[in-house]
Order: C-alpha cells, then sequence, then structure tokens
C-alpha cells in the first residue's frame, strides 16, 4: 500500500453543519493550521459547491468567493480546491473562483449522471485546472456500474474519479469493492469520500486505502453534512501508526481540531438517531425533515418513511415525491 493524499473538506462540507455561516477569520485560522500540518488540498466552497448560496440550500454568510481569495491568500504550501454540481454551480462562478486563485476543481454528480459533467470537465481543463469527478450517492450502484460512469468522466478530462458515501450508508467491504473496481478499470486515480452515518466513516476510508485509493477526504473533527465526515485527525493517526503518513503533522492536526475548529463549531456530528437512520436507509440528509413532517401527520414513523425512499431509489431533487411515498405507506397501513 501506498500512502493517500489526504483533503480536506472542512470549509465546504463542514459548511453544512456551519449552516454556511463561515466567516474570513474562521477561514483564515482553519487553513493557516491545515497549511501547516501540511495537508496539500483544501476544498473552499458553500456546502453545495459554487453558487450554492440560495433560498434552496442556504445563505453564506460571507460570499464564497472572498473566502476563497482568503484561503489562498493564506496558504503557503496547500492547493485551494472547490466543488461544482452541474446545475448550481455554471462557467460564471468557475471563471470567478479561478481568477480568485483555485487550483482544483471537483465535479460532482449523481452516479448515474456522469454525463452531464462532460462541459464541465471540459471548460475546467481548458482553464489549467485539476480535475476531480465526484460520483456521489455511490451505494446506491454496484461496482461494475460505477466503473462505467467513472470512464465517462476519465473520457471528459478527470484526472481522478471519487466514490462518493454521501449517505454515509456503506460497509467497509462495500467502499472497498467499488474503490478495487474503479482501480482495475482507470487510468487515472481513484478517491474515496466518506460520511460517518453508520459509524464507519473512518473504517470506510481505510478499506478504501487496503483497496488502493490515491486520494481521500476528511475534515477536522469530522464537521460535516448527516454525522460528519472522516475526522482529518483520525485519518492522520492512524495512517501514520499504519506507517502510511502521507507527510502531515499528526499532532498539528489534533491541536487543530481542538483550539481552531471546535470553539466556533455549533455542535458536535454524532451518529444520532436521525443519521443512523439517514445511512440505514441510504438516502440524503435533506429528506429527514420532510419525512418527520409527514410521518406525524400521518402517523407512520418517518424511518420508515426514509426506508421506502431508500428502497425506491429516490434522489436529491426528488423531495416532493416524500408525499407520495408517505400516502401510500398511509393507505397501506389504513387497509385502504
Amino acid at each position: 500500500m501506498k500512502a493517500p493524499l489526504i483533503t480536506d473538506t472542512t470549509l465546504r462540507d463542514g459548511s453544512h453543519a456551519m449552516r454556511h455561516q463561515y466567516t474570513l477569520e474562521h477561514a483564515k485560522n482553519i487553513v493557516a493550521a491545515l497549511d501547516k500540518a501540511g495537508v496539500p488540498v483544501l476544498e473552499v466552497t458553500h456546502g453545495d459547491g459554487l453558487g450554492g448560496s440560495s433560498i434552496q440550500y442556504g445563505f453564506s454568510l460571507v460570499n464564497e468567493m472572498d473566502i476563497i481569495e482568503t484561503a489562498v491568500q493564506t496558504a503557503t504550501q496547500a492547493k485551494i480546491a472547490a466543488l461544482l454540481l452541474p446545475g448550481i454551480g455554471t462557467r460564471k462562478e468557475l471563471q470567478e473562483a479561478v481568477a480568485r486563485g483555485i487550483k482544483v476543481v471537483r465535479i460532482a454528480t449523481h452516479c448515474t449522471e456522469a454525463d452531464v459533467s462532460e462541459q464541465h470537465f471540459g471548460m475546467a481543463k481548458k482553464m489549467g485546472l485539476e480535475t476531480v469527478g465526484f460520483l456521489m450517492m455511490s451505494h446506491m450502484r454496484p461496482p461494475e456500474f460505477l466503473v462505467e460512469q467513472a470512464k465517462l468522466m476519465e473520457s471528459y478530462g478527470a484526472d481522478c474519479v471519487y466514490v462518493v458515501d454521501s449517505a454515509g450508508a456503506m460497509l467497509p467491504h462495500q467502499a472497498a469493492d467499488r474503490v478495487k473496481a474503479l482501480k482495475d478499470a482507470l487510468s487515472v486515480e481513484v478517491g474515496f469520500h466518506a460520511h460517518n452515518n453508520l459509524g464507519l466513516a473512518i473504517g470506510n476510508t481505510l478499506a478504501a486505502v487496503q483497496a488502493g485509493a490515491d486520494k481521500i477526504d476528511g475534515t477536522l473533527r469530522g464537521l460535516g453534512a448527516g454525522a460528519g465526515n472522516a475526522a482529518t485527525e483520525l485519518i492522520a493517526a492512524v495512517l501514520d501508526k499504519m506507517d502510511l503518513n502521507p507527510g502531515v503533522d499528526v499532532f498539528g492536526l489534533m491541536d487543530a481540531a481542538e483550539f481552531v475548529l471546535a470553539p466556533v463549531m455549533p455542535f458536535q456530528p454524532i451518529p444520532d438517531r436521525d443519521s443512523i437512520a439517514i445511512g440505514y436507509a441510504g438516502v440524503y440528509s435533506t429528506f429527514l425533515l420532510h419525512a418527520k413532517r409527514l410521518g406525524a401527520e400521518h402517523h407512520i414513523d418517518p424511518r420508515d418513511i426514509l426506508v421506502e425512499l431508500g428502497r425506491r431509489q429516490a434522489v436529491a431533487g426528488q423531495e416532493d415525491w416524500i408525499l407520495d411515498v408517505t400516502l401510500d405507506m398511509a393507505r397501506e397501513k389504513n387497509g385502504a
């Protein structure tokens, strides 16, 4: 095994838990600490990527471009990356992010929709960016299907393709199988991004590393959507004990988590009842509040609604379907 490159996404995935209320001071302090500890890539955008600050996804406290520029000016060795979701971020936002200094763009699609990213990879390469593909909700499709989608991203110009466990629904063998399948099929690098809804973010990340992952993601203290992400400081400590330290300062990351991030966190993400339900059902965290509200109205356990949505393979953008599913379940329950 070789040491994987770590990307820290505290200033992007962590934005969800912060309700997108990062300040420029937060960004400066977090970047300085991560940069000093030797983390080579830092992802910095609204939680839903470039252009995500909106009524639909939640407004950022500070313009994300200003946060990107602050990150670029603060970092001495780390490259600053941005996330772009086709349909949310556009050429305009990407061009401005490049002007502000990003060097890497991570282009994310649902794991069945890699074909919508072709033009985005094309324009990113023309801008001279390092490009990473994100196959979100990768637990929903088997390895051989993900290979087909990853090959599309590779053909569009991706320098790396990630298996992304968006709902924190994978078990370690599933993470390993998917990473290995991509490693065997692609000529570009393969990455893995974990969430902790089933308490397996670190275990799944290590399984991915053992399967050959070239790149892995983390956030300080696991700050992120749902039950959070794999904690960067934990990843570093475990890799170091495995003699796979990629050149980061383990104690420096512990201190960054404890003394820089923890004081500004609104809460510590954990696999609580709701987060476990999301991981168990394998659905987006955005479904949770809808399921709770409709469950109360129709006297159905919201966990049962989430599980049924997972069985029907509902995806982000189908929140309006939750009502139909709930009504179907209510009719069945009442014998109608």
